[in-house]
């Protein structure tokens, strides 16, 4: 049974303090994304279901054995109760912020065979009031600040309270101006290469700007990381059908921070992502909810991470 909005779960100590988006995805699954043009294209499956990287984070967490106050913007409408009863969870805590409109976040992704994905949002909520931006940081072991409106407040708050702050920057080029706060305030970073020219001297810059953890993901080739010992490269988990890339950035994510709680040192900390992200393409659902700290172990183990 889900923690009653604003409880903080006892499990082990504080709980992992995740703000930003959840929502209810709609996702098509094509062989190819389409080309600019107008044309009819047939999908080969679809589903609905939970959406939003903070969503996927915490339930990859949950799944992980780590508590988490989830404070997210929901809607009094039927997707919101419908990204309630997917968050249902005893680990879980859920901070919902009213909608200012009464929506809630809701998408459509176009879901490519190769991994490729186009997201079109179809409402984008914002916070109906003033959101206190310190809730539940006392004692919490981490916040993770995503990228949404919701969450800018926090990047101070948590900083101020003392709390290791957690950011995932996903395509960021480096410049774009919406990232940077969340680039900047982060004492561990996470982002995708997919718009970087040069990942290795994003990571320098990272570092070289006080995180003391920076790791980009390159898909099926693994991920380039940087501490302030130097570059480690980390090896792809083997996997044997990808069903959906949905949340495995999330997921590679949760494994990193799930692993570092634990007291794993970087590079099986970052082996335990790696396996993370990997369990994630194994499933339709958003992130690794199935997923387990024992089997992520397991594949950890299999996960080459050394210095470059």
């Amino acid at each position: 049974m889900t923690h009653p909005d604003g409880a903080v779960p006892v499990h082990g100590g504080g709980p992992v303090v995740v703000v930003g988006p959840a929502s209810w995805n709609t996702l098509v699954r094509l062989d190819a994304l389409p080309e600019a043009r107008s044309q009819t294209l047939f999908a080969s499956g679809h589903h609905d279901g939970l959406g939003g990287t903070s969503a996927g984070k915490a339930v990859t967490l949950a799944a992980l054995g780590v508590d988490v106050r989830l404070r997210t913007v929901l809607g009094a409408d039927a997707l919101g109760d419908a990204v309630r009863a997917a968050l249902d969870h005893p680990r879980i805590a859920l901070d919902a912020v009213p909608a200012r409109d009464g929506l809630t976040e809701r998408h459509v992704n176009l879901m490519a065979a190769d991994g490729g994905r186009v997201s079109v949002y179809l409402t984008l909520p914002s916070p109906g009031g003033p959101v206190d931006a310190t809730a539940g940081l006392a004692g919490a072991r981490a916040a993770v600040v995503d990228l949404a409106e919701l969450s800018v407040p926090v990047l101070a708050a948590a900083r101020e309270a003392g709390v290791p702050v957690w950011c995932d920057v996903h395509d960021d080029d480096g410049a774009a101006e919406f990232q940077r706060p969340f680039a900047d305030g982060a004492d561990v970073l996470l982002v995708s290469e997919a718009r970087l020219a040069d990942p290795a001297a994003y990571l320098r810059a990272r570092v070289a700007g006080g995180a003391r953890l920076a790791v980009c993901t390159r898909g099926a080739r693994g991920a380039l990381a940087l501490d302030a010992g130097g570059f480690w490269e980390v090896g792809a988990a083997p996997v044997d059908a990808v069903v959906d890339t949905n949340g495995a950035g999330d997921a590679f994510f949760a494994g990193l921070l799930a692993a570092t709680l634990e007291g794993l040192p970087a590079p099986d900390a970052l082996a335990w992502a790696s396996a993370a992200g990997a369990l994630a393409v194994g499933t339709e659902s958003l992130g690794a909810p199935h997923a387990s700290a024992e089997a992520v172990r397991t594949l950890a183990a299999r996960i080459p991470v050394t210095r470059a």
